[in-house]
């Protein structure tokens, strides 16, 4: 629970970061009903899906009007937090509570709008061996959930009130935190409206300014991450994992980066899948003293917004002692610059769509 804590805390001070700068302040709060559907992803859970789940998402919004340099960069994003209620409408999923930190993007002269969150969801009706054996879902009440919107958007048409519609994704999962962790994801129409808390007092954008071309030699990183994880085997038992990451990157100019790298992993939950697998599955021919560690190599890029940047990363292991889930994996995530060196990151690690953990780290850029 601590290390779902410390995410929504970084999250948290990332915005709230960002929304201390002076200027303009503008805000804007919008409320929307939804019907959709459960996706189905994974034939594992077919039986949870039965009626079109429902909810609301209730967000609120600071205007960006050009401050600081990176607004008009991205076209003057909104900043703000996200509140979700969804019903599963399925008595063995139960109901989802989220909070998510977000950003809004424009495009076609503000009309259409794009929201990207990323946050907590505290889940009513877990898995349970006794009491809700069924729910292979979600392993565990916290989830993390990723949201995004796509919407027809339209602020103070009259007296501040405006209105959208459009569609939405919902994914919850805890990445392996807690076995089970099939996890899912609602496609949602939505419907609502939005209202300027100042009544609807218009503001100019500031124009952008020209601005210093950044221009840096290769850049070498070291990073360490640490968590908690299980095995798909329910019930094995929840490990520490170390990841030691040295990469070099090198800027392509103000928003852009890109890594080259190596990751090497002591993931201790593969000890306990080994020793399972050798004694449990001969048929498998898992020798119980295989290697644990892997080694992997990647390449990635790096997205900065401000002081955050989104990284993506595609990596492969050169050495596999054990086949997990196979050699090819992926990473992405969010860091937090505190001054010019060091930074916070919290990421996803998976297989293609298999999650693998949820990643914290500190890192150092030299």
């Amino acid at each position: 629970m601590k290390k779902f804590i410390f995410l929504f805390s970084l999250l948290w001070s990332c915005f709230t970061h960002a929304q201390s700068a002076g200027g303009n302040n503008k805000f804007v709060v919008d409320f929307s009903s939804f019907s959709g559907v459960v996706l189905l992803h994974n034939p594992d859970i077919s039986h949870l899906i039965s009626e079109h789940p429902r909810g609301f998402i209730l967000g609120w919004n600071r205007k960006r009007f050009g401050e600081e340099a990176w607004e008009a960069d991205y076209g003057y994003p909104d900043t703000g937090f996200t509140f979700t209620y969804q019903n599963m409408r399925n008595a063995t999923l139960g109901e989802n509570y989220g909070l998510y930190a977000h950003y809004n993007f424009y495009f076609f002269k503000r009309n259409l709008q794009l929201r990207v969150g990323q946050g907590l969801a505290y889940n009513t009706n877990p898995y349970d061996r006794n009491t809700n054996f069924r729910n292979n879902a979600y392993g565990s009440h916290l989830l993390s959930s990723t949201m995004l919107m796509l919407n027809y958007h339209r602020e103070n048409i009259i007296a501040g009130l405006g209105f959208k519609a459009g569609l939405s994704l919902i994914h919850y999962s805890n990445a392996n935190f807690k076995a089970p962790n099939t996890s899912t994801n609602t496609a949602a129409w939505n419907l609502g409206i939005t209202y300027d808390l100042d009544g609807g007092e218009r503001y100019e954008y500031m124009p952008k300014q020209p601005q210093e071309k950044i221009k840096e030699p290769i850049r070498y990183n070291l990073v360490f991450r640490s968590g908690l994880n299980e095995s798909d085997v329910i019930g094995s038992g929840q490990y520490g994992f170390a990841i030691f990451s040295a990469y070099a990157d090198k800027r392509l100019g103000r928003k852009s980066a890109l890594q080259l790298g190596t990751d090497v992993f002591f993931s201790n939950f593969l000890k306990e899948l080994i020793r399972f697998q050798a004694t449990s599955f001969p048929e498998m021919e898992v020798a119980a003293d295989t290697d644990f560690k892997r080694v992997g190599v990647f390449m990635g890029h790096e997205l900065f917004i401000n002081k955050m940047s989104i990284v993506t990363q595609l990596g492969y292991y050169v050495y596999y002692p054990f086949d997990f889930e196979g050699r090819v994996y992926n990473r992405i995530g969010l860091k937090r610059y505190f001054g010019n060196n060091i930074f916070g990151s919290v990421a996803l690690k998976a297989h293609a769509a298999a999650a693998e953990a949820v990643e914290w780290g500190i890192g150092i850029r030299l």
